[in-house]
C-alpha cells in the first residue's frame, strides 16, 4: 500500500501491547520503518484509524477504498437498524 502522509506524527510502538490489550489491532505496518500505519478495532462494526490521508488519493470518480468501505458500513448499519424496528 502506498499512501501520502503530511505530518510527522507516529504511532508509538512502545504502547503497541497496551493498545492491543485494549482492543486495537495493528493491521498495517510499514515494512521499511516498522511503524504502525493502520489500526482497527475488530470488536467494533467499523473502526479504522490511519496515519495517512486517504482524501489525497480520492476523487469523485474514484473514491479511496477506505471511504467506500465506511459508506458501505454506514449503509449496512442503517439497514440493520431499520429491519429491527
Amino acid at each position: 500500500i502506498e499512501e501520502r502522509h503530511r505530518h510527522r506524527y507516529e504511532y508509538n510502538n512502545a504502547y503497541k501491547e497496551q493498545l492491543e490489550n485494549a482492543g486495537f489491532k495493528a493491521t498495517g505496518i510499514n515494512p521499511e520503518t516498522g511503524l504502525v500505519e493502520v489500526v482497527e478495532v475488530p470488536a467494533h462494526p467499523w473502526f479504522v484509524g490511519v496515519q495517512y490521508h486517504p482524501e489525497y488519493k480520492s476523487t469523485v470518480a474514484s473514491p479511496h477504498p477506505l471511504f467506500v468501505s465506511f459508506i458501505q458500513a454506514a449503509h449496512d448499519y442503517k439497514n440493520t437498524r431499520n429491519t429491527k424496528n
